[in-house]
């Protein structure tokens, strides 16, 4: 899909949010059909590891990328697996506002947004999305 897969550099660090309770493995799977390399768990040997656990909020899965592919943008990566998945995904926009995110849509839209986060002991809580044209 996105080509080059064997010679990008990887590295990258992504952490998404996804808005539905998703089994781990499927979460792989959408992520390595959309990178066309090995997904894999931490405790394990791959191309790119990839952690999916559960928390509360309106994005109760996250999934935390390690040694993701330099050359492929993010919020595309994420707009491929939201419609792999059916399932918008949330991830951090560019800007250094922390509550200021992407969401990708099921359909492959990309739109900006404002959530509210909530640190809990599971880990973050995301909550009350709205557009980012709203203001805070």
């Amino acid at each position: 899909m996105f080509g080059m897969a064997d010679t990008d550099p990887t590295g990258g660090l992504w952490n998404w949010a996804v808005a539905c309770p998703l089994d781990p493995d499927r979460v792989r799977g959408a992520l390595a059909g959309t990178l066309e390399r090995s997904v894999v768990p931490l405790e394990a040997e791959g191309d790119v590891l990839c952690d999916v656990y559960e928390v509360g909020g309106e994005f109760p899965t996250l999934v935390d990328v390690y040694l993701a592919p330099s050359r492929v943008d993010e919020a595309t990566a994420a707009s491929a697996v939201s419609v792999r998945l059916g399932a918008a995904v949330l991830l951090p926009d560019d800007s250094l506002d922390p509550s200021a995110y992407v969401l990708a849509t099921p359909d492959g839209s990309l739109i900006a947004v404002h959530v509210d986060e909530i640190e809990t002991d599971d880990g973050p809580e995301r909550r009350n999305v709205r557009p980012a044209t709203t203001g805070r």
